[in-house]
């Protein structure tokens, strides 16, 4: 049976995955290391965790399986632009062009973005989306932008940009909020508990929409001074999850005015919060990324693999 490998080390992630057509996915990450109180990692920190880390996943990937790898993908840049360039990513290269060397098997590189618009068509059952176009939102700690994406011969999908934020990243925003309020990095996971504990009514949220792009820069200005001025800690969580998904919700209202009525995906780390996806989930009829697929992995890179190789 042919299997696919596939490697992604973003800027938070180290991951792995095997995809085959008959048993799916099966993939294993690790968290980079991010000291109590900070909310990132320098470049430098993440490539050094990266090569600590990724012979441990590919080895604990590998421990139960008995089989041939086919061919080899790999998360090589950020985005599938001019340019577009990340040294975190080069681990992951690197890994990538020596096991294929070494076991003899082609190698395909692709974009961090296309692997996670890849995972969520996949775990949410829709994998025929990358066979269309659509528009696909890419939410996390380093991109909110939602792309245009069409099949493409060369690398299965490609993505141009139809907004993005001007400012502060939905991720970066989440996490900065959830700092000051004392939680561990990354912060999505408890920051929604505590939103979701919250008993105070929220004020009307009117996101900043310049466009079809946004702002979020403002929006922790706001969550800092209500906690300042005595909002509680559940509170300030869900004010700040309340105008993140409205942001989302206005950005997508204002695309499908411009781009016609086009099926929408969900992607990125920012989309496994139960509260942003089901506020959403209220005005669109979309496709949104499983939680376990949802932050960076290498599974959208595995699946696109097979998809390449099979072209």
């Amino acid at each position: 049976m042919p299997y696919f490998l596939g490697i992604d080390t973003s800027n938070y992630t180290t991951s792995a995955a095997i995809y085959s057509s008959e048993n799916g996915i099966v993939h294993k990450k690790m968290l980079l290391p991010v000291k109590q109180g900070e909310c990132g990692l320098r470049q430098s920190d993440a490539v050094f965790h990266h090569v600590r880390q990724l012979p441990m996943v590919i080895s604990s990937l590998l421990e139960d399986f008995d089989g041939d790898i086919t061919a080899i993908g790999v998360s090589a840049r950020p985005r599938d632009a001019g340019g577009s360039y990340m040294p975190c990513f080069t681990v992951g290269l690197g890994t990538a062009k020596i096991l294929s060397e070494t076991l003899r098997v082609p190698l395909y590189e692709f974009s961090h973005q296309s692997g996670h618009i890849a995972a969520a068509a996949y775990s949410s059952g829709n994998i025929g989306l990358l066979e269309r176009e659509f528009l696909a939102f890419h939410v996390s700690g380093g991109t909110t932008e939602a792309v245009i994406v069409k099949p493409d011969s060369e690398r299965i999908i490609s993505e141009t940009i139809a907004a993005k934020t001007l400012d502060l990243n939905a991720g970066q925003l989440i996490d900065r909020v959830g700092v000051m309020l004392g939680l561990g990095f990354p912060c999505g996971m408890e920051l929604e508990r505590l939103a979701e504990a919250n008993t105070a009514k929220l004020p009307k949220v009117k996101p900043t929409l310049k466009g079809c792009d946004c702002c979020l820069s403002g929006i922790e200005n706001i969550c800092r001074k209500k906690y300042q001025d005595g909002a509680s800690k559940e509170e300030t969580a869900a004010l700040c999850l309340e105008y993140t998904e409205k942001t989302l919700e206005g950005m997508c209202r204002s695309l499908l005015e411009k781009y016609g009525k086009l099926p929408v995906l969900f992607a990125g780390g920012v989309m496994s919060d139960s509260i942003i996806k089901n506020g959403l989930s209220k005005h669109f009829d979309a496709y949104f990324a499983k939680p376990e697929f949802s932050a960076d992995n290498a599974a959208g890179t595995a699946l696109l693999c097979y998809l390449k190789h099979n072209n």
